[in-house]
């Protein structure tokens, strides 16, 4: 990369061509403010104009944010001139904006309030009035409130990189100007497939998953059986929201704090992921050997599903029936565990933490009842977790380290740790299938080839026992359209394919703690381009450190199938674990 050299405040500084002043500036130990994650690339608008600064050969003061730097350009950041126009900036934002902070459930995460903060941003400074608000709250992921907006468009831009999809967009003119679904509808009135990633890049608390935190502590108060079960990805980023680096794993405390909030029985929905795997795994090898519909493709991803049931309801008999993990484990709560424990199912209230939002929209699906009773009764984020323990008054850095109940399903193999990472259930799946295939299992464990952080296609060709397998990863539904339209095409070489919703897979999930570098003065500059390679090396190095690595191998799931479902793929496992999908009608 060729260098230029520029002054900043008088000093001078060289630094990377090409770069915008607001990258260069914070590569010198600047922090303009801004409402920009400007290396994600998802506020390049300019719009909000609070990151003005002086620079020679401009007219006037410019976005730091999308103006360029060049040879011997001169910046100030600190002039009059350009002090007063951030802060008048900020001010304008906040005289349209509704300043409930007290009740705003980003209160802790406002990007806005925290440049009025940095500018010193004077309330009511231009006072008048404020836009008609629109508030919906009918889908069961997300929630969008139009007084909270700013306009700055990253959810549009997070829409339309990670997916492909325009779900968001900018509706009306001028003083009407708002964010919305196509002719404001309700996200449960469009092809929103409930991710939650536009939630992870609002600045403000206009976009936030559903909250189901009132669901669990009604049901604390009616007398249930509350047993609350966790995935992988929670564990990885959990302690973000106390203070730990960023991708710590905090699997110990996170289920002290469970059994301190009050719930009865605490388990890891790995058991479900190894549930998953053997169900999954047979229902492949039972495609590839009885001239089944190929390539088969991953299901435990509600977006993704949510994404082909709107998108390509033609392909959908190309997903696996499996149902996703929790909801597997949750029909064992309220069939097998029940019975073992002589619980009625309807005195079993089921909570999911989830890394998801569209697990929300999962949960209520009618298919996902078994005589009646959902397999799961409510879903709640990792940050709802995190607020539930800070309600509580719980010093979460002083719990001791707990381990999860072992009764029936406290036990998991390394392969169920590594679904929260794009291409694990993959990897998971192969561990076995390796294994039914050949007698003997795979050397090394692991299947490194399919494995990466990043959003985007993977492939490989796995030789079982002298048979090629060809593989391939997507996360994010750009990617995956790629896949999908080759399958339409009739050009497609692989039988087996993993999606996942959010670009990286569950451990950049929706309900995930935000990634905000002005809230994370002690990670690296570059975290937002690390932090979904270090959540997913928790996961990976957790795998390392179990004992059994296949899900074959999990002793208990080897005796729930002894007990009660027979074997992998029988009738009592359909009923309980599998599930079917069908097109949305209007949108395919």
């Amino acid at each position: 990369m060729a260098k230029i050299n520029i002054k900043i405040e008088g000093i001078p500084y060289e630094v990377d061509e090409g770069m915008t002043i607001l990258e260069a500036a914070k590569a010198c130990g600047y922090e303009i403010p801004s409402l920009c994650t400007f290396n994600h690339g998802e506020c390049n608008l300019g719009s909000c104009r609070v990151c003005l600064v002086e620079a020679t050969g401009a007219r006037g003061l410019v976005a730091s944010c999308v103006y360029p730097v060049s040879e011997g350009m001169e910046v100030r950041i600190s002039s009059p001139a350009a002090t007063d126009a951030r802060r008048e900036s900020v001010e304008l934002l906040l005289s349209n904006h509704n300043k409930n902070c007290q009740q705003c459930e980003k209160n802790e995460y406002c990007e806005l309030l925290h440049v009025a903060k940095l500018t010193g941003a004077r309330d009511d400074a231009f006072a008048g009035q404020h836009s008609k608000t629109f508030i919906d709250r009918l889908a069961p992921g997300l929630v969008r409130d139009t007084s909270k907006c700013i306009l700055c468009g990253r959810c549009v831009a997070r829409c339309q990189n990670a997916h492909g999809l325009g779900i968001l967009g900018f509706e009306n003119r001028g003083f009407n100007t708002i964010v919305s679904p196509a002719e404001n509808r309700s996200f449960s009135d469009s092809p929103c497939i409930q991710c939650g990633q536009c939630v992870n890049v609002c600045p403000t608390g206009a976009l936030m998953e559903h909250s189901e935190i009132e669901l669990v502590d009604e049901a604390f108060k009616s007398g249930k059986h509350v047993i609350v079960q966790a995935a992988p990805a929670v564990r990885a980023a959990l302690g973000e929201e106390f203070g730990y680096p960023v991708g710590t794993p905090v699997t110990g405390k996170m289920i002290a704090a469970l059994r301190r909030l009050g719930f009865e029985k605490v388990y890891d929905v790995n058991f479900g992921a190894d549930l998953t795997i053997m169900e999954e795994g047979t229902e492949l090898l039972g495609r590839l050997q009885n001239g089944g519909t190929l390539p088969m493709i991953t299901s435990c991803s509600p977006g993704w599903v949510n994404y082909a049931e709107y998108n390509y309801a033609d392909l959908l008999p190309h997903l696996s029936s499996c149902k996703s993990p929790h909801e597997m484990q949750g029909a064992i709560l309220k069939s097998y565990w029940a019975e073992q424990k002589g619980i009625d199912p309807k005195d079993i209230f089921v909570v999911s933490v989830m890394p998801c939002v569209a697990k929300k929209f999962e949960r209520q699906r009618e298919q996902l009842q078994v005589n009646g009773i959902p397999d799961v009764d409510a879903v709640i984020t990792t940050r709802e977790l995190a607020k539930m323990i800070k309600r509580s008054g719980i010093i979460f850095n002083r719990l001791p380290d707990e381990d999860w109940d072992q009764d029936i399903m406290g036990d998991y193999s390394g392969a169920a740790v590594i679904f929260g990472v794009t291409g694990g259930v993959m990897e998971a799946a192969l561990r076995t299938v390796y294994f039914k295939l050949t007698g003997k299992e795979h050397e090394p464990i692991t299947f490194t080839e399919v494995r990466g952080h990043d959003a985007g296609i993977r492939e490989a060709s796995i030789d079982i026992n002298g048979t090629t397998v060809n593989v391939a990863i997507a996360s994010g539904m750009r990617s995956a359209k790629v896949l999908l339209d080759e399958i339409k095409a009739g050009t497609s070489k692989y039988q087996f394919i993993e999606i996942m919703g959010c670009p990286g897979g569950c451990i950049n999930g929706g309900g995930q703690p935000y990634i905000r570098p002005c809230f994370l003065p002690n990670e690296d500059d570059d975290i937002i381009d690390t932090y979904k390679e270090k959540r997913a090396k928790a996961l990976y190095s957790e795998d390392e450190r179990q004992t059994v690595r296949q899900s074959h191998n999990n002793p208990q799931i080897t005796e729930l199938y002894e007990k009660f479902l027979g074997e992998p793929n029988s009738h009592k496992a359909h009923e309980l674990l599998h599930t079917t999908y069908a097109g949305r009608e209007g949108f395919n």
